[in-house]
């Protein structure tokens, strides 16, 4: 058996959890730790984009007030949207796509239900707050808040 074999079978018997996949998203979804912790084949796709972003955002005097700051917050929402489709998918379901031929092992209650309101509270808050801050650094950028104090 060669490596690539091994590892691919250890990944098929490794047991995923809905409630840490979903807080793995919700709490480290712009770095893609949900897809680290699935075995998806691009998850460094991701964390490498993010960490790139952060870099970009430290060089700059105002590193909250930057572009490339901003674009955490793309794969940060997306992470809380995939943390509560995660946490809602039905048990079935999510035994049938990480779970493949071994039947039903997913027997959640409301620990899923838990982790999927709070993604949402807070996901709503950050996306809310993102929007707001691309809005500021846009509108300032256009001289329209000339004369105001932030």
């Amino acid at each position: 058996m060669t490596s690539a074999t091994t590892l691919a079978s250890q990944s098929a018997d490794r047991r995923r959890n809905k409630v840490v996949l979903g807080l793995l998203a919700c709490f480290l979804g712009w770095l893609g730790a949900h897809w680290w912790y699935l075995g998806r084949r691009y998850a460094w796709l991701v964390t490498l984009a993010s960490v790139c972003c952060l870099v970009a955002a430290t060089q700059f005097p105002v590193w909250f007030d930057n572009p490339a700051f901003f674009l955490v917050f793309i794969p940060m929402v997306d992470g809380f949207i995939e943390g509560v489709v995660f946490s809602l998918m039905s048990d079935e379901k999510f035994d049938r796509l990480y779970h493949p031929g071994q039947g039903r092992v997913t027997r959640t209650g409301w620990g899923p239900v838990l982790v999927a309101l709070f993604g949402t509270l807070i996901g709503s808050i950050a996306t809310i707050f993102a929007i707001a801050m691309v809005v500021v650094y846009t509108w300032t950028a256009l001289g329209w808040l000339d004369g105001y104090v932030l």
